[in-house]
């Protein structure tokens, strides 16, 4: 069984968007890959359900359908950070639900990747951030990088940051969410050099989690 958490270096750096393509690449190893998205928030009002964007792109690239309940426990209308829309919404996110739905995905599938909000510190309650949920599932950690201004000291903090919690990080995506971003090749030669994980790939800039597929030796060899 495969988990990975998720988690980038800022908010919007395109987490989805490498999650999806990681699910797609994963799927073309004739493997069963499915997505979680323990906290969402930005949701819509859908025949009464409250719908998530991220979380229906999951769906569409993973191979295995599961239940909402178990990819999206948590969801809220208000597009803030997740402990304010849960304070809003009156509802206590518990780390113990969280972990039991992790659970039950893992018997479902051969590789799960678990999508945090925002970045690596992101409040998820009061009292727990992104990183403590990730040390609670005790997964190996994807960082995603925003590739733009200022993503040389935001990946190599997040990257810090990670191992001071005492998790491996599994590897690293460069997202050119900036199609214009000055320097992208002296950029990523400082990524490469300076991150203590492999690169997993490159994605072109691109909004959109739809299309795309994340098939690389680095990839692979993740589940090898």
């Amino acid at each position: 069984m495969n988990t990975f958490f998720i988690t980038g270096t800022d908010t919007d750096v395109g987490k989805t968007v490498a999650t999806c393509q990681l699910l797609r690449g994963f799927a073309a190893h004739g493997l069963r890959a499915v997505a979680m998205k323990p906290v969402a928030s930005g949701c819509t009002t859908v025949d009464g359900e409250l719908v998530n964007a991220d979380v229906e792109a999951h769906r569409a690239a993973g191979n295995v359908p599961v239940p909402d309940e178990l990819a999206s426990p948590y969801r809220f209308a208000p597009p803030i950070s997740p402990h304010l829309a849960a304070r809003e919404a009156g509802i206590t996110v518990s780390l113990d639900h969280l972990a039991a739905c992790a659970a039950q995905l893992q018997t479902l599938t051969d590789v799960l990747l678990i999508e945090g909000a925002g970045g690596w510190h992101a409040p998820l309650t009061d009292e727990a951030d992104m990183q403590v949920l990730a040390q609670r599932l005790n997964a190996p950690v994807i960082l995603v990088v925003g590739m733009r201004l200022g993503c040389l000291n935001h990946a190599l903090l997040s990257a810090n940051a990670v191992a001071a919690a005492g998790l491996p990080l599994a590897g690293w995506i460069a997202n050119r969410i900036d199609p214009n971003m000055d320097r992208y090749a002296d950029n990523l030669d400082w990524l490469k050099r300076y991150l203590p994980a492999p690169m997993l790939g490159e994605i072109a800039h691109t909004p959109d989690a739809a299309g795309g597929t994340l098939d690389t030796p680095a990839v692979a060899q993740l589940i090898a």
